[in-house]
């Protein structure tokens, strides 16, 4: 993964480093052990640079609500869950999309009362900004919804159906809906093995608002990290980090603390993407936005704000330019999450300015039928990574699970096929090529971390995280790639998942 040397036939570690050259053999002498790969190919570590880790791993134990095609049989998946939960205990959900329902109606607290009685219901959206509630679950609140930035659905008589959007759903979730960090340390631990069995040796962490930081000190100090995390924290944290004086990069090879983290608007498939039609929902404002800037980069702090309509991104770019005074001398490299719809005027703007696209290469073949359904007049700048490469802007790809599943493999197809179904590519104008994919998938994520000259590559001083693959994704005919498949990962020179040997 690096121009002057994309390929090498043999690869030396010692201790936790990559060796060869002018003095990284005096850190650690190499061992005596050869491994024959067989044919098989090693790459850097896949770095996942979006993604809600603790959200992801906790998920994976609620009930599951993809793939339902309308309000009925999402019912139906509740109705079968509920004698599986305890009676002193919520019910929560994850993946409902209304959008892909045949009825095309939203669902309502009226669909879940008639069975669930005193039980509070809570079901999470696929994109996570919208909450559907029974009148139990509602009852916790005290009629206590509405929150600036936030949609609270109501009926004909003014009384919320059941459904919230964007802030109106996630305060709810922080005042009523409790997880313990016992819960969460498990599940992460639990996430990590996961993770690693996928080729992850690296993620950007958005749970920051949750306070995802503890969960993963408390699992490094047990000895049981090992996995790198770049952390994100809610902007609002801006103050307690002005009064102690931290920086970004605190922390060490394991944890850091990285970035702030900022949203301008809603998502696609909850209709509150801000367009330049008007429509959408209004998180954070351009002012709002170059306040938080400024004030975040003279305390050191990069920004990274989620963008996904076409007026949310013209008016991220813009408030970065405006303060490109403050944040660039101190070297600090803002990004935009998801990039998903951009008006073509503002495309080039992203390497001119110099603020990265973190993107999901899986999110395009995903939200082909909804971006055709609901933008159809803008498509050209949908999901455009492509133009965004060729433009000159770094690419870092993530999954934004659980919005996706955290599996960077999925995600190269993704990027290069623009399908993961038997349909035919989407736009495939904008399909990347495998190098390009995987440049997204290790380098870039590095590069916003900092890590350029540590990770991201497998070259002599840089730490050894690599990933053993089956086959060349390279030199794989694409329509192959699937075939690819990960054979075992080290962290730091450590195997943390399937050491030699191998069959």
């Amino acid at each position: 993964m690096d121009a002057s040397l994309p390929t090498t036939a043999s690869l030396a570690v010692a201790g936790p480093l990559v060796v060869g050259g002018v003095g990284t053999h005096e850190l650690a002498l190499p061992s005596p052990d050869r491994v024959d790969l067989g044919g098989r190919c090693v790459v850097p570590g896949f770095a996942d640079a979006h993604v809600h880790f603790p959200t992801w791993a906790t998920v994976r134990r609620h009930l599951r609500l993809e793939g339902c095609r309308s309000v009925s049989e999402a019912v139906e998946r509740v109705r079968g869950a509920l004698p599986h939960e305890p009676a002193d205990r919520w019910l929560v959900g994850y993946g409902w999309r209304s959008a892909d329902w045949r009825d095309g109606r939203e669902p309502s607290r009226h669909d879940l009362d008639p069975f669930t009685g005193d039980t509070p219901v809570a079901l999470w959206a696929k994109d996570d900004h919208s909450l559907w509630l029974n009148s139990a679950a509602l009852g916790h609140a005290g009629g206590n919804l509405a929150v600036a930035g936030g949609v609270v659905e109501t009926d004909e008589n003014g009384e919320p159906t059941g459904l919230l959007r964007e802030q109106a759903a996630w305060r709810f979730r922080e005042r009523h809906i409790r997880v313990s960090e016992d819960e969460y340390v498990e599940a992460v631990r639990e996430g990590i093995r996961i993770a690693h069995a996928r080729g992850v040796t690296a993620v950007h962490d958005k749970d920051g608002w949750l306070g995802a930081a503890p969960i993963w000190q408390r699992l490094h100090s047990e000895g049981g990290l090992s996995l790198r995390v770049w952390q994100s924290l809610p902007h609002e944290a801006l103050p307690q980090l002005e009064s102690l004086g931290l920086r970004s990069g605190i922390g060490d090879d394991f944890f850091r603390l990285g970035y702030l983290k900022v949203f301008m608007d809603g998502t696609l498939g909850s209709r509150t993407a801000r367009m330049l039609d008007g429509s959408g929902v209004t998180i954070t404002t351009r002012t709002e936005l170059e306040e938080i800037v400024t004030r975040a980069s003279r305390a050191g702090w990069p920004v990274a704000v989620h963008a996904i309509g076409n007026a949310a991104n013209r008016e991220a770019l813009d408030a970065f330019e405006r303060t490109r005074g403050e944040w660039r001398p101190r070297g600090l490299r803002p990004r935009i999450e998801h990039v998903q719809l951009v008006n073509l005027e503002d495309l080039p703007r992203f390497a001119h300015l110099g603020v990265a696209c973190s993107v999901q290469f899986s999110h395009a073949p995903s939200d082909r039928d909804l971006a055709e359904r609901f933008w159809p007049d803008v498509l050209d700048g949908a999901y455009a990574f492509r133009s965004l490469q060729e433009s000159g802007a770094l690419l870092a790809n993530g999954s934004d699970a659980p919005i996706e599943e955290l599996d960077p493999l999925l995600g190269i197809r993704a990027g290069v096929l623009r399908t993961l179904d038997a349909r035919p590519a989407w736009r495939p104008e904008q399909a990347l090529s495998v190098e390009r994919a995987l440049e997204a998938s290790t380098v870039g994520p590095a590069w916003l971390s900092g890590d350029e000259r540590r990770r991201g590559r497998l070259l002599p001083g840089f730490l050894a995280d690599l990933v053993v693959l089956s086959r060349d994704p390279v030199a794989s005919p694409p329509e192959e790639l699937a075939e690819v498949a990960v054979v075992a990962t080290m962290v730091g020179g450590r195997w943390v998942h399937n050491p030699p040997p191998w069959d």
